[in-house]
């Protein structure tokens, strides 16, 4: 899986992205910010203090951080599958 080795704060909301597979670009937030514990993205200092993590999590603070890997996908439009091939996803019924 590709890490992250950049990250930015841009307004409205958005983040932009690079990683080590020379993937980069921004991806939109906004669907999240002010809503549940992502209100303290509300504050534009706070928002823009984003910084990558000891393991490679999109950070704000220690309570508060982004999978790399979901930001990957919704970078990139790829699903599941297609970033993670190898794996073997379960029915929820199953």
């Amino acid at each position: 899986m590709p890490k992250p080795t950049d990250v930015k704060a841009l307004p409205n909301h958005r983040i932009w992205l690079r990683y080590d597979d020379g993937i980069e670009g921004e991806v939109d937030l906004s669907d999240l910010a002010g809503q549940g514990v992502f209100e303290p993205w509300n504050d534009a200092a706070f928002f823009n203090a984003v910084h990558l993590g000891s393991h490679g999590a999109i950070e704000w603070s220690p309570d508060l951080d982004l999978c790399p890997d979901a930001m990957y996908m919704r970078l990139t439009g790829k699903s599941v599958e297609e970033v993670f091939p190898d794996i073997r996803l379960i029915p929820v019924d199953a």
